[in-house]
């Protein structure tokens, strides 16, 4: 599905331009903002895994405790170590690859419908894959 591979596209570039950045880098929130990358990175990880699989009635592929720490509206209660950092990095890609498979083995066959805080309503999965790449992400290296 083309959509799919949008996703895969944007989770590549992001892996891309964070590989190299320290942990520092990662961890320093700029001026004005309530977040920085590495949040941000867990939180693409945490909105993708909510809005495709648990809106599908599927058990995502991240802990409640995952959820928690990168849902909307929360900020780091201080650094992220490097093994979490290593682990958001690899489920920017690998979660993206599993729910392809997913996808096209028919494993999602309901959807609860949700209206985003963009005022749109999200009625089905292919909605939600469309939707996905506009969800509200400022990565800013300070």
């Amino acid at each position: 599905m083309k959509n799919i591979s949008f996703l895969t596209s944007i989770r590549t570039a992001t892996l891309r331009e964070i590989q190299d950045l320290s942990a520092d880098q990662l961890n320093a929130i700029p001026t004005g903002f309530n977040n920085n990358i590495i949040w941000n990175a867990g939180h693409l990880v945490a909105s993708e895994q909510r809005m495709l699989y648990s809106r599908s009635g599927q058990t995502p592929l991240v802990s409640s405790e995952f959820f928690d720490k990168y849902q909307k509206g929360t900020r780091p209660k201080g650094s992220i170590d490097e093994k979490e950092i290593e682990e958001i990095k690899k489920l920017l890609i690998y979660s993206i690859e599993k729910f392809e498979k997913d996808y096209k083995s028919n494993l999602f066959t309901n959807y609860e419908s949700w209206t985003t805080s963009y005022g749109n309503t999200i009625s089905s999965l292919d909605d939600a894959i469309a939707f996905y790449p506009f969800t509200k992400v400022c990565m800013q290296v300070a």
